[in-house]
């Protein structure tokens, strides 16, 4: 067929679609972290243009995914001759993903939530669930890539969605190693935080105040010590239990958090040092919040 096929330069798009409370948001969120560009709710008849706008852009987008449902109403109907439009552009490869659920699972999923189903029309869940099974036939009938996700929690569905459509798995997931001073206040979007005060400091040493952990100076300086190299024997140990703890979870990162007093020196070092040394087993970024915020 001739989705199936790949041409020079493709652009991949993949259209999440399926029944209402199946995963798609899920879904959707899951083919963010994979690198894509995503929309929602696209209307099918605006699928053809927005496609050749993004191949035109500047920055092309290679790989785009499209959540496209009944939710569009009427439109929805002309998800199919824009697919047959598509079949005809060489340069587009594409490819359905289909979330689908038992009725027994939706009516629970759609009870939980509190939410009316779109088609329901302030009647029972199963009125809608029946109804939108039915819009969705022949749509289900392209789909190269069905899932089931009665039994599925939400992470499965992720590592699923992995398997498939990932190109670079092993660096999916990112270590986040930031450094910080409490004097500035705690990060708010760490996992974890370390409090690393009781380390020596160079901030005494007249020589290296005005210096930070990025200097080589005061990085040898707070790795010297025998209580900086115990901690980091320490933490090493731990983060390599931790850091899959999170990946197997269904995380796309993880934020490591070093502070001491002005974020300037020992923080920096430490951040530096971790994600220097876990760089060849994951994706790792290295932010120092503070270190601008030096006073002279």
């Amino acid at each position: 067929m001739v989705e199936e096929q790949k041409y020079q330069d493709d652009v991949e798009l993949v259209i999440i679609t399926g029944m209402s409370g199946a995963g798609k948001t899920v879904a959707m969120q899951s083919f963010e972290d994979l690198g894509f560009y995503c929309i929602d709710n696209l209307p099918p008849e605006l699928l053809v243009t927005f496609l050749d706008l993004m191949m035109k852009s500047e920055n092309k987008m290679r790989r785009i995914a499209a959540v496209m449902d009944t939710r569009g109403g009427d439109l929805f109907d002309s998800l199919l001759g824009a697919l047959d439009e598509l079949s005809q552009k060489k340069e587009v490869t594409w490819k359905i993903l289909f979330l689908d659920a038992d009725d027994e699972t939706l009516v629970r999923r759609y009870k939980e939530s509190r939410r009316s189903h779109p088609l329901a029309e302030g009647g029972l869940p199963l009125e809608g669930i029946q109804k939108e099974r039915e819009l969705l036939t022949k749509l289900r009938g392209r789909a190269r890539s069905i899932y089931n996700t009665s039994q599925l929690l939400p992470r499965k569905l992720r590592e699923k969605i992995v398997d498939e459509f990932s190109t670079k798995q092993e660096a999916l997931f990112t270590v986040n190693f930031v450094s910080f001073g409490f004097k500035h206040g705690m990060p708010i979007d760490a996992d974890v935080v370390f409090d690393i005060r009781f380390l020596p400091n160079p901030f005494y040493i007249e020589e290296l105040r005005p210096k930070t952990g990025l200097d080589a100076e005061v990085y040898n300086y707070v790795l010297k010590w025998g209580e900086t190299n115990q901690l980091i024997e320490k933490l090493t140990d731990l983060f390599k239990f931790l850091i899959p703890q999170y990946k197997n979870e269904g995380k796309s990162q993880v934020v490591i958090a070093f502070g001491c007093t002005g974020g300037q020196h020992r923080s920096v070092t430490l951040a530096e040092y971790f994600g220097e040394h876990f760089k060849d087993g994951y994706r790792t970024l290295i932010t120092h919040r503070d270190v601008h915020l030096r006073k002279h």
